[in-house]
């Protein structure tokens, strides 16, 4: 009932008095009165006028169910919201939801992760109540070969909903993290359940270092957070809700075509590797290129010394740069 009457306050113009609650969502004022005095105590603002109702006024940087879904209530990305105040890992969460049911959509979110997970296997330090720790799950109906391309849409999602909250240029480092001013924000992490030719689920796992102080020193170089970038603390749920808003348009872009072709000149458009030299890292060699794009099935479009393109696969190689982490 907090995340309705939430949803109005949200979403009302000025005042929603009490009458039009109870009309709305069949309670009595008693109950009204008792969720808007639960919503007062988790921090939330509430001016309450007589013969007017109530004003939602200010928020808290809280995240809840009540909170994330009173935000997303108007698109499928995020229409249901499974929260943990502590989890282990919110993919592995989101891997262990009924898959039989109608979880398209669905987000996983964590105050705090205990094992949260990076790129081949690397662990990510997830603090409470200091960044975005989120799982989003998917039911795409394409071939799984495809899947591994969302793992770009969603990093063009997160880059765009950090630029319009905090007006920092948010860049992408080919494939899915996002980083400012040469530092790592976000890691962006895609696994799925497949048979040969059908998509059970697809879970993006996204690491948003958002209200975070200081880093260990071992990561303190390459790492950054939206508060260091500022010197200002964020709404994490604000943030959360125009992620899911620019993931919601880019998903449709690419559900259309089936590839990034779409998305190919705005993922660009923040590639920071474009047109730089790089050093693509295999097992057994390596060596240094420009990176000129990608794709429109995500490849990394890399030039050679002898002017020869590869095309290279994220899963392939890790991609630095030459003087340092971009």
């Amino acid at each position: 009932m907090r995340t309705k009457i939430l949803s109005m306050l949200r979403h009302g113009d000025g005042y929603v008095s009490g009458q039009q609650m109870c009309d709305t969502l069949h309670i009595s004022r008693t109950a009204v009165w008792k969720n808007i005095n639960q919503l007062k105590e988790e921090g939330y603002k509430i001016e309450a006028q007589n013969k007017l109702g109530y004003r939602l006024t200010e928020c808290p940087d809280t995240l809840s169910r009540h909170e994330l879904e009173s935000r997303l209530s108007e698109g499928v990305m995020g229409r249901t919201v499974v929260f943990f105040d502590e989890t282990d890992s919110t993919n592995i969460a989101a891997r262990q939801l009924d898959y039989h049911q109608d979880i398209h959509g669905t987000l996983v979110v964590a105050e705090r992760q205990t094992a949260g997970k990076g790129r081949r296997g690397r662990g990510w330090e997830s603090p409470e109540g200091q960044g975005i720790w989120m799982s989003l799950v998917l039911k795409p109906d394409i071939l799984p070969a495809k899947a591994s391309m969302l793992t770009l849409v969603m990093a063009l999602a997160v880059a765009e909903g950090i630029e319009k909250v905090t007006g920092i240029q948010a860049q992408i480092k080919w494939p899915n993290d996002i980083v400012a001013q040469g530092k790592k924000l976000c890691g962006i992490l895609t696994e799925m359940s497949t048979e040969m030719e059908y998509i059970h689920s697809v879970v993006i796992g996204a690491g948003i270092n958002v209200n975070i102080k200081e880093f260990p020193k071992e990561i303190s170089a390459t790492a950054s957070s939206l508060y260091l970038l500022t010197g200002k603390t964020w709404q994490r749920a604000v943030l959360i809700q125009e992620i899911m808003r620019a993931f919601e348009k880019w998903y449709g872009v690419f559900m259309e075509s089936q590839d990034l072709s779409g998305i190919v000149k705005e993922y660009e458009e923040r590639l920071v590797n474009r047109d730089r030299k790089v050093k693509l890292i295999r097992e057994k060699n390596s060596y240094v290129g420009v990176a000129k794009g990608i794709t429109p099935v995500g490849e990394l479009i890399v030039e050679r010394a002898d002017g020869s393109l590869e095309y290279v696969l994220s899963g392939e190689v890790s991609v630095r740069g030459v003087y340092g982490y971009v």
